[in-house]
């Protein structure tokens, strides 16, 4: 259940990533950026910028719009911004739990805007610490259906150190832990080509299934929260069925 609901919010995600492309350049930019500042300019020896900079090619992001985000994050680039991570918990419609991860030069404004969602969409914002309990910290690793068969897939990772694969038509998801995340994304990549998303997650232990009414205002929450310049992911313990999601984001 925990992959399957997986699969639905990366399916949301990604339904709420093309209608908003040039938002969605924006943060990706902003974590190459980031992700550059935090260690060498060079993706080869730099994993988080590695990791960046694929999710931007997945996006079908602009070379010359990765280049410049990454020249950006190197001394004498241009951008002096100090941008913090930041990650916030809290319940949404329907007793779901959601957390929300954020890069941003201004804590105190950050804050206030998701405080703000939540309240005015049926959530609660809480402490530091209140939903990551329902969940883990793993690699997630995320292919189409199309780049192989499910058995192909499943052999390939385990082999590399993962720890589950989910497959179905939508695509197939590998999992790993924290550790091995970056032998098996490489392992994969060296196989498939480049992953359609491939970063550290919080899978939940368990899912809640929301009433319509609960789905319609928790999508509604996930959409104002990403449409922010600052939250950079919205992971949540939801799973909503392929009709209700197909109703709901018709």
């Amino acid at each position: 259940m925990a992959g399957h609901s997986q699969f639905k919010n990366i399916m949301h995600r990604k339904g709420a990533q093309d209608a908003k492309r040039s938002k969605i350049f924006n943060k990706l930019a902003r974590e190459i950026t980031v992700a550059a500042k935090s260690g060498l300019p060079d993706p080869a020896a730099n994993p988080r910028l590695r990791a960046a900079i694929l999710a931007g090619r997945a996006q079908n992001m602009p070379r010359d719009r990765i280049d410049r985000a990454i020249k950006q994050g190197t001394p004498g680039g241009g951008d002096d911004t100090n941008y913090e991570e930041v990650r916030y918990e809290g319940y949404g419609p329907g007793g779901t739990a959601l957390i929300v991860e954020a890069l941003t030069d201004n804590r105190n404004r950050t804050a206030s805007e998701v405080r703000s969602a939540f309240t005015k969409h049926g959530g609660s914002l809480g402490e530091t610490g209140s939903v990551n309990f329902m969940f883990n910290r793993v690699g997630a690793i995320f292919y189409p259906a199309s780049v192989a068969d499910a058995d192909t897939v499943f052999e390939v990772a385990l082999e590399a150190g993962a720890d589950n694969v989910e497959s179905d038509e939508n695509g197939h998801q590998i999992t790993s832990t924290v550790e091995s995340f970056g032998a098996v994304r490489d392992a994969l990549e060296a196989k498939f080509g480049g992953a359609e998303s491939a970063r550290l997650t919080w899978l939940p232990l368990n899912t809640v299934a929301p009433s319509e009414e609960a789905a319609a205002s928790l999508l509604k929450l996930i959409d104002v929260l990403e449409d922010n310049d600052d939250v950079q992911v919205v992971e949540g313990n939801f799973d909503i069925s392929d009709e209700l999601m197909q109703k709901l984001t018709a």
